[in-house]
């Protein structure tokens, strides 16, 4: 699937199966309106300063502009109208008992063919890009596919900002599985961007989403996406990642792979960011058989919240190079809802940064609720038996009472 995508991004080609590219955006207004309001000045200038200026080849200006914008059909059309208007100019300045009127016709001729020429080529182009954005999409589906909402015992939202332009993947990734041991997590930024960046994501994202459910316990599932990378990177690229298992009763594990530490914040406001006491190597580097990572717990009450992210986040720089102080903004999670929560963060990510990122962000968002309470399968009469023997009781009790009395 990537060795396609790479191809027909390379060729602007669509992949077969896909959607076809989007619509194309419409033009500003001021582009679009400004072919004529150049001919309509022009006109009107060329009419009141008379013949002896020589303005009327400016009119080749309305469908030189109208060749930035809308189709080359619209760029005719515009030029067929500059072709009229100098017509007509020339009629009443006089122009065509010499060779100015022809002159100024054979300008504004040229500058249409021209003008068409440039459309037809920026069409074709415009259609390419879109082409390419509506592969990127459905790599973005492919690789980076949306968190539930809901997830066993966790509520989940997720944020992903590219530091490219228009870009909607890059070198960040995660994932999210609900399996029989739990829910377990990925979380990784790949060292490099750009497609190779890409394809070492999908090699992480494809063991993970296997060993996920086959593996009984995290550190399997970590051996074997580690396994995966090993013998897919190679040269100088890695992939720091952070793997996390959560349990319904709140047992957390976490597998660190040079990755930056999760941040803990608790239901009454403190923050954490547990950290093993060895980091391992990154994912890709290659190392040698028995240096897994070393896992290490959490236990999670109802209210809790793990933030998952890339260091995109944490080493965001302001304009005076004050990287972005995460622990101090853990507030802007409060207790509404996740992906809301989590926006807010975002917006203050890039408020603080007061431009463009510059590195990949990746946040992951988990809320740890009250596990759901166990039904209770027993039948109901024994369920009621103490309350229905006091309730018998009593009025045997008032019974012998009554007997006592007559006695």
């Amino acid at each position: 699937m990537l060795r396609r995508i790479r191809d027909a991004m390379s060729m602007g080609t669509a992949v077969p199966g896909t959607a076809g590219a989007p619509g194309q955006r419409s033009a500003p207004l001021v582009l679009t309106v400004l072919p004529y309001a150049v001919m309509a000045l022009v006109a009107v200038v060329d009419g009141v300063a008379g013949a002896s200026v020589g303005l009327l080849p400016l009119v080749s200006l309305g469908p030189a502009f109208a060749g930035l914008v809308g189709s080359w059909e619209r760029t005719v059309v515009v030029g067929v109208l500059a072709v009229a208007v100098v017509c007509a100019l020339g009629v009443v300045d006089g122009l065509f008992a010499e060779r100015r009127g022809f002159a100024a016709i054979g300008a504004v001729v040229g500058v249409t063919v021209a003008a068409v020429i440039a459309a037809v080529t920026r069409q074709r182009r415009e259609a390419e890009l879109a082409n390419v954005r509506s592969i990127a999409e459905v790599a973005q589906r492919v690789l980076l596919r949306p968190v539930p909402p809901s997830a066993g015992p966790l509520d989940a939202a997720v944020s992903y900002t590219s530091a490219v332009a228009e870009a909607r993947i890059g070198g960040d990734l995660y994932e999210l599985a609900t399996t029989p041991a739990g829910v377990r997590v990925i979380i990784g930024d790949v060292q490099g961007k750009g497609l190779d960046a890409v394809e070492t994501a999908a090699v992480v994202l494809g063991a993970f989403r296997e060993a996920a459910y086959d593996e009984k316990t995290l550190e399997g599932v970590g051996e074997r996406v580690q396994r995966a990378a090993d013998r897919t990177i190679s040269g100088e690229k890695f992939v720091t990642a952070l793997l996390l298992e959560i349990t319904p009763a709140g047992a957390a594990t976490v597998l660190n792979y040079g990755h930056p530490p999760p941040m803990l914040m608790r239901a009454g406001g403190q923050v954490e960011f547990p950290e093993p006491r060895s980091y391992a190597l990154p994912l890709g580097v290659g190392v040698q058989a028995g240096e897994q990572a070393e896992p290490f717990s959490l236990v999670l009450r109802p209210g809790d919240q793990v933030l998952l992210y890339t260091d995109g986040v944490t080493e965001a720089r302001d304009t005076a190079g004050v990287f972005y102080p995460l622990g101090q903004r853990a507030a802007l999670l409060g207790d509404g809802d996740p992906q809301e929560a989590l926006e807010a963060l975002r917006t203050d990510l890039i408020h603080h940064v007061r431009g463009p990122l510059h590195d990949d962000a990746a946040m992951l968002l988990l809320r740890y609720r009250e596990p759901a309470t166990v039904a209770d399968d027993s039948d109901p009469a024994d369920r009621a038996g103490p309350a229905a023997e006091e309730a018998g009781d009593a009025p045997r009790g008032a019974e012998g009472a009554t007997g006592d009395a007559a006695a």
